[in-house]
């Protein structure tokens, strides 16, 4: 398993901007095979910032890299420029990736993930 996250660091007052946009967005996510699921976080409230990550699960880091290369991927960022003015930033998106080397299900099942 396979999770990929953006941090956001979202200037205060622009919050609710940064939420409709991703709100608004069309998922193309769901047509990639690999993808199991995706939140959009919303974290703790800084003085000059309020922290959101997007956060996607796939069953492995190669589907991952499928979806950056794939149309879906390119559709899904089309409108990214049209944004640009509606939400400020303190810098741009911070990715992060983590190869699960262990999972534990609702039930405590846990397994070592190869």
């Amino acid at each position: 398993m396979y999770i990929a996250m953006n941090r956001f660091r979202v200037v205060p007052g622009y919050e609710e901007a940064f939420e409709n946009i991703w709100r608004s967005r069309q998922g193309r996510l769901a047509e990639l095979p690999g993808y199991i699921e995706f939140h959009m976080l919303k974290g703790p409230k800084a003085e000059d910032h309020t922290l959101y990550a997007s956060h996607t699960v796939w069953e492995s880091f190669a589907d991952f890299e499928a979806w950056t290369k794939s149309e879906q991927f390119r559709a899904a960022h089309a409108k990214a420029g049209e944004n640009r003015g509606k939400v400020e930033y303190l810098s741009g998106p911070h990715f992060e990736g983590f190869e699960v080397i262990i999972h534990e299900d609702k039930n405590g099942a846990r397994a070592d993930a190869a």
